[in-house]
């Protein structure tokens, strides 16, 4: 960590290029003799990927950046401020702090937090961001989580971890693929804590984190703009063997939604059996992501009172507009075949967004084949149901995700 970074001059010469390429000033030279162009380069590309993602840290003065692929790794602000509340009693452990965005975020909850970082001078960064950022509640560990959480004395009421992927090619499909392995060391994290909270990957199967796990409370599905960001597990000390985990699907958007479903040891949970649709009713649902990762396909129906197009087609339809449903819904205009878009003569007419839903071509196929103009209100929707077949839904969108 070069100090001289954060001199007045140095700071404001980085902030006041926020949009500079940062190949060229990394091959450029430096202005400051205590500093290397790759140096000043790294702050400017941080800095810019923390622009959207941690708006906090990009607009505080003071704030030293690590390398980007740090930012890249770490939690949004809205997702961290999810986590937080999530927290027990007033004691955490952030086993695998980072650049410190979760621990931030847990501070604003709990009385006294600890940040355990492996890599000694992003916990110093850390360290310095906290001071800068007026938290004086978090303690920083420049060490391996583990083995400081097996020789410190006395207990956390929540310990939280987010492990990483063992490796650098392939999908992650079990914990015990990443590091920490949660599943080796669990009996050590319920001995320290009241709750665990471990966050993975939403690429990470629920069906097998529910084989590989014990005592799992809540399962957390956390969605912001239909991306699908992580899967939070819940484990409390006091859960009982035979406790049936609940899923919870959220997203973090302009308005927060929450879908609660009891999970089961299979990532799809059946319901009530709710009928595919025979007709396409006056409105169209699309689910969030988050929604549709917890697959409760039927549930999903019976809880917002809609109809699945068909087995394998994740659209709905349905007779009123709820605006509590966490996903899109369209207004129909009107149910087109393929004769009747490709004849369609003027411009007008096939003006819109194409969506494509269990349908045999590409959007970027039928957009050309249709001489489809963009439209930001007016979609295509290629898709399938049982009574129709294949079909295109001409539709105007009433809620974004």
């Amino acid at each position: 960590m070069n100090r001289h970074l954060l001199d007045g001059p140095v700071q404001e010469y980085i902030r006041s290029r926020t949009a500079a390429d940062v190949h060229l000033a990394a091959m450029s030279k430096s202005p400051f003799p205590e500093i290397s162009s790759r140096e000043l380069a790294e702050q400017m590309a941080s800095r810019q990927k923390a622009k959207k993602k941690l708006p906090l840290w990009y607009n505080t003065p003071g704030i030293y950046f690590p390398p980007s692929i740090s930012i890249e790794q770490s939690s949004s602000e809205v997702t961290a401020a999810y986590k937080a509340e999530l927290a027990r009693g007033n004691s955490l452990i952030d086993l695998t702090g980072g650049f410190g965005v979760d621990s931030y975020y847990f501070s604003l909850k709990v009385a006294s937090v600890t940040h355990c970082e492996l890599n000694p001078e992003l916990s110093e960064i850390a360290a310095h961001n906290a001071v800068v950022l007026g938290r004086d509640n978090v303690r920083f560990v420049a060490g391996d989580g583990l083995t400081y959480l097996a020789s410190v004395p006395g207990d956390f009421a929540t310990l939280y971890l987010d492990p990483a992927r063992r490796g650098e090619t392939g999908k992650v499909f079990r914990l015990s693929d990443c590091t920490p392995d949660v599943t080796t060391h669990l009996d050590l994290l319920l001995k320290r804590s009241s709750r665990l909270i471990i966050k993975t990957s939403p690429l990470l199967d629920i069906a097998a984190g529910l084989k590989e796990l014990r005592k799992v409370s809540e399962i957390h599905i956390v969605s912001v703009r239909n991306e699908c960001r992580e899967l939070l597990w819940v484990i409390d000390k006091d859960t009982g063997a035979d406790n049936t985990p609940e899923l919870i699907a959220v997203t973090l958007n302009a308005q927060r939604k929450v879908f609660r479903v009891v999970a089961n040891s299979a990532p799809a949970v059946s319901a009530s059996g709710n009928p595919y649709a025979t007709e396409i009713g006056p409105f169209l649902y699309e689910p969030d992501a988050g929604l549709l990762k917890s697959g409760a396909f039927d549930e999903i129906g019976t809880r917002y009172s809609l109809r699945k197009l068909h087995p394998q087609t994740q659209l709905y339809t349905g007779d009123t507009a709820n605006t509590a449903f966490p996903g899109r819904i369209f207004k129909v205009v009107r149910l087109l075949s393929s004769g009747e878009l490709k004849e369609s003569k003027r411009e007008e007419q096939r003006k819109g967004n194409v969506l494509v839903r269990n349908y045999p071509d590409r959007a970027e196929l039928l957009v050309k084949k249709y001489r489809i103009s963009p439209d930001q209100e007016r979609f295509f929707i290629f898709t399938k149901s049982t009574a129709e077949g294949l079909l295109i839904i001409e539709a105007e969108i009433l809620q974004h995700y």
